[in-house]
């Protein structure tokens, strides 16, 4: 198996903890992200994604 990194997003920076993101769930942030980042690909065939992998940078937040 080969791995191949097509695309690269990431989130908006907000401050915690009163920030604009309070309300939303890391979950819900990384689909945005996903979404974004196939809409930006069209030509991608999306049946070819096996996995995803997610990093944090700032887990203290």
């Amino acid at each position: 198996m080969e791995a191949y990194i097509v695309q690269g997003y990431r989130t908006a920076v907000g401050k915690a903890p009163r920030g604009v993101f309070r309300f939303k769930r890391p979950d819900e942030l990384a689909a945005e992200t996903i979404e974004h980042l196939l809409k930006n690909l069209p030509e991608f065939d999306k049946t070819r994604i096996d996995d995803v992998i997610v990093g944090n940078a700032m887990p203290e937040a």
